[in-house]
């Protein structure tokens, strides 16, 4: 479900300006990316792959489904908030419209298509209807992600919100009148975990640095996974999916604020321990962590292919320990493929087209160009090189949500 790293450079200043809300620090192998980020994205779109990989075998393993509670607790939160912090820059510009329309609605058109036609060949049903308003299992998010993003400047004006967009969670969960068109359920349910990110800088990232957190985090994700194998038997893993009214899930409305609000912190909780364990460093699949929204769309077809074809079923070893096994490992190696530079570049055309036909060129933007120049120019520090507001930083690697 779900971008991108922050670069920073580096100034040397002769009166250096003591800064309250520091980049954070990059390897400068990763052309101008932080790792922290990249890894993040690429561990992220690993356990969505697993989770979908595991949710057939939920049926007959309680370990199964307790991994499942456990990774689907957080693990689209945490792209959410990921993708909302690299949103801070965005505004209703002509360039950042431009850019949410080719990377986030193209792609979404594209997908409802393919799957469509996927799902047409695969259970030879060619009146398979293609509908662009209802998204189609992973296109959800491509969905919530341009809603969410068109809304940011309304987040960065509110006094309060953060509390505002959990009431919006909590009503959106008790009001089962809400359609389903463009996933509007999720995209309120997930909608303060975006909310979140918009309104976290790095500072707020340095503080998983803290040895106390990292110590304490592998601790408290076993304490979920024990957690999670108690409740596995007592609890519809729907409320995870937060795609359905509590009403539709048999309970009454008074029950939303109390799953909204303990769903919300049990998220918020291990989406800050999964973060605190992600490497900072570069590691052999930072680079891969550029091509999460590749791997999390395409991934989707080689996952309904296994469950429309009965693979589940027919093969009795996959529902054992060492069946399960495989099976993850096969999800992780399928992920990590669908990530890496040759698949991007035969798909880059799809997921991140240029489609400059398309929009009308600004007269304007030669001028802003080279007043842009001269202002680059005027804030070069000695050592040539220029400075940049960590939102602007932010900005520039924004554009794929993490998909």
């Amino acid at each position: 479900m779900f971008r991108a790293a922050i670069p920073l450079e580096r100034t040397m200043d002769p009166a250096p300006v003591r800064r309250q809300d520091p980049a954070p620090r990059i390897d400068p192998e990763s052309g101008g990316r932080d790792p922290f980020f990249d890894n993040a994205k690429y561990l992220a779109v690993v356990l969505v792959a697993m989770g979908h990989t595991w949710e057939p075998l939920t049926h007959g393993g309680r370990v199964a489904m307790a991994l499942y509670m456990t990774v689907y607790t957080f693990h689209i939160p945490a792209f959410v908030l990921i993708s909302g912090y690299f949103s801070r820059g965005f505004d209703l510009s002509p360039a950042k419209l431009k850019r949410l329309i080719t990377s986030v609605a193209v792609p979404y058109v594209v997908f409802e298509v393919l799957y469509a036609y996927f799902q047409r060949w695969v259970h030879d049903t060619p009146n398979e209807p293609i509908s662009l308003t209802s998204p189609y299992y992973l296109d959800w998010f491509l969905a919530a992600l341009f809603i969410w993003r068109l809304t940011t400047p309304l987040w960065k004006l509110v006094r309060w919100p953060v509390p505002l967009a959990l009431v919006v969670a909590v009503l959106a969960a008790a009001s089962p009148q809400i359609g389903n068109d463009f996933a509007m359920r999720r995209v309120l349910q997930f909608l303060p975990f975006f909310v979140i990110g918009l309104h976290l800088k790095p500072a707020h990232f340095d503080l998983l640095r803290q040895r106390a957190i990292r110590v304490a985090a592998a601790p408290v994700m076993l304490a979920a996974v024990v957690f999670a194998y108690w409740a596995a038997p007592r609890m519809n893993t729907a409320w995870f999916r937060q795609n359905d009214a509590v009403q539709d899930l048999g309970m009454p409305a008074w029950v939303s604020p109390v799953m909204e609000l303990a769903l919300f912190g049990c998220a918020l909780v291990l989406t800050v321990c999964f973060l605190a364990l992600v490497p900072r460093r570069q590691t052999w699949f930072t680079k891969l962590g550029a091509g999460t929204l590749y791997g999390y769309l395409l991934h989707g077809f080689a996952i309904k292919m296994a469950r429309w074809s009965g693979w589940y079923d027919t093969l009795p070893w996959v529902r054992t320990p060492v069946g399960e096994i495989v099976v993850t490992l096969l999800a992780v190696t399928l992920i990590t493929l669908l990530c890496t530079r040759p698949v991007r570049r035969v798909f880059r055309y799809v997921m991140e087209p240029k489609m400059s036909w398309a929009f009308q060129r600004d007269a304007a933007a030669p001028a802003r160009t080279r007043a842009g120049t001269a202002d680059a120019v005027s804030a070069r520090s000695p050592s040539g090189q220029t400075r940049k507001s960590d939102v602007e930083l932010a900005d520039q690697q924004a554009g794929r949500p993490v998909r």
